[in-house]
């Protein structure tokens, strides 16, 4: 099994522990992994923002950057639901326009190879026990394309129903968005900061010391909020807390 680490802009520029976290946890768990350095970013900003044929070339770039391996891991169901629903749209958007098959076929090669972190140890390792130890209070947000577009469901909280000392709490208002969205906290701050406020109060009322989520864009928005109310809640991605062990559970 040949398996390569897709760690997503957001990740390697602002968040290298929750790959790093990734690699551990897999690695824990008998997989090989490998960090193909020619990844970029996979185009979503550009494709939501309605520049489909300036996603393009990224599509090209992220299919030779990850050639030849089994299966694609990424700790983001946001840039996952990028390469398994649109680049099969810019695909056959450009197959449509006369331009050949060759992005249509990058785009349904990378689409059946490319896991989510939850849905890769459920589905594919058919795992739920990683052999974690977390004890902490802990809540779970499911970002929007987790939730809505890969369909994660129950994946995340079966994974941290597992881990050893960790105590699970519902989160009121679990399957409102956050409000980050992307470019939607661009294009529209007043509205992302208010849903942010919505969320991060909901957190803080579970009394969890911990805000799980699988998207760091969405934990980063939701940190921001926390911090600014001063709150005594942490956002900490699921992968790092599923590669925790006894002698690292620190928060």
């Amino acid at each position: 099994m040949r398996v390569a680490l897709f760690l997503t802009c957001v990740n390697d520029a602002l968040y290298p522990r929750t790959g790093r976290a990734v690699v551990t946890l897999l690695e824990r768990l008998g997989v090989e992994v490998d960090f193909p350095a020619a990844q970029t970013c996979c185009g979503q900003p550009q494709y939501n923002t309605g520049y489909r044929r300036e996603t393009e070339p990224l599509l090209r770039r992220t299919a030779a950057a990850f050639e030849g391996y089994d299966y694609i891991v990424s700790p983001s169901g946001s840039c996952t639901a990028m390469i398994r629903d649109g680049y099969p749209r810019v695909g056959s958007h450009a197959e449509a326009d006369g331009r050949g098959s060759e992005l249509a076929d990058a785009a349904a090669s990378l689409a059946s190879r490319t896991y989510e972190l939850t849905e890769f140890l459920t589905d594919v390792l058919e795992v739920e026990d990683v052999g974690a130890h977390y004890p902490h209070k802990v809540t779970y947000h499911p970002s929007c394309h987790g939730m809505r577009m890969l369909g994660l469901g129950s994946r995340p909280t079966r994974l941290l129903r597992a881990v050893k000392g960790l105590e699970l709490v519902e989160l009121p208002g679990a399957e409102e968005c956050c409000g980050f969205g992307g470019t939607f906290s661009v294009k529209n701050p007043h509205v992302s900061a208010a849903m942010g406020q919505d969320k991060a109060r909901n957190a803080v009322a579970t009394g969890a010391q911990v805000l799980c989520g699988a998207d760091n864009s969405c934990l980063m928005h939701i940190s921001g909020v926390l911090r600014r109310l001063d709150a005594p809640t942490d956002a900490v991605h699921i992968a790092e807390i599923l590669a925790a062990t006894e002698q690292e559970t620190h928060l």
